[in-house]
């Protein structure tokens, strides 16, 4: 369902050399996020929902810390 999303970000912690909890923290103040969106349910076993603006929220967050970690590609910036 995320799948494109998380791989967005674990691209992102690889490159960026960040841990998941911190992650998840930073952009969307919930330390299991990617924890969840791997396992796509909660503890409670419910189905993994994003709201549009949380997962623009993310994506933001990734576009801010590559620029200011100098890690864009010519093609992200575009």
């Amino acid at each position: 369902m995320h799948d494109d999303l998380l791989s967005e970000i674990e691209t992102f912690l690889t490159d960026a050399h960040i841990g998941e909890h911190r992650f998840g923290m930073l952009a969307a103040k919930n330390g299991r996020l990617v924890e969840r969106l791997r396992a796509g349910t909660t503890t409670t076993g419910k189905s993994v929902l994003i709201r549009p603006e949380t997962e623009q929220a993310i994506r933001q967050f990734i576009i801010a810390e590559r620029q200011k970690r100098g890690l864009l590609s010519s093609e992200a910036v575009a």
